[in-house]
């Protein structure tokens, strides 16, 4: 039972050099993942549909069928990685970690009308499907490198929205002052007018609202500059950690994976 079950644990984990079996497993979650996305988009045209209503419900059960007895395989045999080894314990920790809280939320819109009836009503619960496209981020080196470095530079992007979350108040309350005698219906309060200052740091505009004083215009001007540093101050972060990680990798042997002189 230990050989299988650990056989089981290195064909469902990502695919390890030469393990065909494995990578044969990667390549049919993975394709089945994109065409399940590529059902959910067609099935949010009316006319297809109508049309192969019945076709969309079996894949759905089809697909729901291989992603639970994926999620069951990898809860079942987790245990023989040592971080996991505890039979109850080992499983719940595990089940709790992103990525099977991801597999979870990929078969839960099929499940939850089954136990709530009334949810079956809920057309939109069934785009809870989407989140199938995420469980791609296992078989991916570039996402997981992203994920890592989110966490490393956790406190840098946390300072930088904190600051930012700090000139979004500031503005607001700046062009609320400025323009609400001039516009009282546009500017009625300072979250109204945060959502305006939302639009101009991101620089994408929001033509129904803007200022029409002299002063609100200068304003303006300068928060959309500002918009553009505030914007590239993230980017330089997970940037600078990228870079970080790539020259950690060539100091690494990618074959015993000891650190080079």
């Amino acid at each position: 039972m230990g050989l299988t079950r650990r056989r089981v644990y290195e064909i469902v984990e990502v695919a390890r050099a030469g393990d065909r079996a494995s990578r044969v497993f990667d390549c049919a979650i993975l394709g089945l993942i994109a065409l399940n996305v590529l059902a959910v988009v067609l099935e949010s045209v009316a006319a297809i549909e109508a049309r192969f209503s019945g076709f969309f419900n079996l894949f759905e059960m089809g697909s729901v069928l291989v992603f639970t007895i994926e999620y069951a395989l990898r809860l079942w045999s987790c245990v023989e990685n040592p971080r996991y080894a505890r039979p109850v314990g080992g499983r719940l920790r595990f089940a709790l970690t992103p990525l099977l809280v991801l597999d979870l939320l990929a078969i839960l819109p099929f499940y939850l009308p089954l136990f709530f009836p009334h949810l079956a009503a809920f057309r939109s619960l069934r785009l809870i499907r989407l989140f199938r496209l995420f469980k791609a981020a296992r078989y991916s080196e570039s996402l997981r490198l992203l994920g890592r470095v989110m966490r490393e530079k956790k406190e840098q992007l946390g300072g930088t929205l904190f600051v930012l979350s700090l000139m979004l108040v500031v503005a607001g309350a700046l062009l609320y002052c400025v323009e609400r005698e001039a516009q009282p219906d546009a500017f009625s309060s300072i979250p109204a007018t945060m959502w305006w200052a939302v639009a101009t740091f991101t620089t994408v505009g929001y033509g129904d609202i803007y200022p029409v004083t002299v002063l609100g215009k200068i304003m303006a001007s300068i928060m959309a500059i500002a918009g553009l540093a505030i914007a590239a101050i993230p980017t330089g972060i997970i940037a600078s950690g990228f870079m970080e990680h790539a020259q950690k990798d060539k100091r690494v042997c990618p074959h015993c994976g000891k650190e080079l002189p």
